[in-house]
């Protein structure tokens, strides 16, 4: 096993925000990525009284190696969800919100009608709050783009070589016509993925992802690196310092993104907002 850099040490919060945020989200009986996923972001944004919340459950029904989120029999869609996500926006008095959540192949639709409808709560609630969704590899998008949110994301995760041994249910060239078709239903919409690092992969298989995110008009690009959630998951093949993030990110800016963060802690929420405002 790799040992883990300096330059991945994680400072910790604790402050009456990060209390709050704690709190309010039990309260509301919500979930948010930044738990299930082990995000190691997590205290710095809830002190900053901010999360990404995850919807539709906490069981997804793929078995990813890479992710720590749980897999088993997903839950009952909760109707009254999007009213409580967007009662916690507006108590947060969050400015920008975003939402993801687990996989569904068990819903018809993949949860697409249930993220509009929390999209149009969130609008409804808090109507100067801007709303990005990080979505699944849904086939059906067309309730989303319709909800006008300003960002859908929906992450890459690694190099196409790496799809069978990393996201075995999942599919590349799927992937890359979920972004595509946000754009060919809105112009009006940012899109957004993000890259794992440090799982493997080339130089020029990094490079090539970018140029495919480019060719399906891919505003936004995220790249942070990846630490696996237990000896149980894909193992970490190598630490990427941080000054090769920074090379990435010239790279990716020179080849035609319009935002890009890379450093080796970011993760596709991780201070969203700035996509919008740099």
């Amino acid at each position: 096993m790799l040992k883990k850099p300096d330059w991945l040490r994680v400072p910790y919060y604790n402050n009456k925000s990060s209390e709050q945020v704690t709190e309010l989200i039990k309260e509301l009986n919500l979930n948010t990525v930044c738990a299930e996923a082990n995000c190691p972001n997590q205290t710095e944004c809830f002190s900053k009284k901010t999360a990404t919340f995850m919807i539709l459950g906490t069981n997804c029904t793929r078995k990813c190696t890479f992710c720590s989120v749980s897999y088993g029999k997903p839950e009952p869609v909760d109707e009254n969800e999007p009213e409580r996500v967007a009662a916690a926006v507006k108590k947060l008095n969050l400015r920008y919100a975003v939402i993801t959540s687990v996989t569904r192949d068990d819903l018809q639709d993949g949860g697409a009608l249930h993220f509009s409808n929390v999209i149009k709560a969130i609008q409804k609630a808090s109507p100067e709050t801007v709303v990005e969704v990080l979505i699944p590899d849904l086939t059906e998008i067309t309730a989303i783009t319709e909800a006008s949110p300003a960002v859908i994301g929906h992450n890459i995760e690694t190099i196409e070589a790496l799809y069978p041994d990393v996201r075995p249910e999942a599919d590349y060239t799927r992937s890359l016509k979920v972004l595509k078709r946000v754009k060919e239903l809105s112009t009006d919409i940012y899109t957004k993925s993000g890259l794992m690092l440090g799982l493997g992969e080339s130089r020029d298989e990094i490079l090539k992802t970018f140029d495919d995110l480019l060719d399906i008009g891919c505003d936004f690009l995220t790249l942070g690196q990846y630490l696996s959630p237990s000896k149980k998951h894909y193992p970490v093949k190598e630490y990427v310092e941080p000054k090769l993030f920074d090379e990435y990110k010239r790279v990716a800016e020179e080849k035609g993104f319009s935002y890009v963060a890379s450093a080796p802690l970011v993760r596709s929420s991780y201070k969203a907002e700035e996509a919008l405002t740099t």
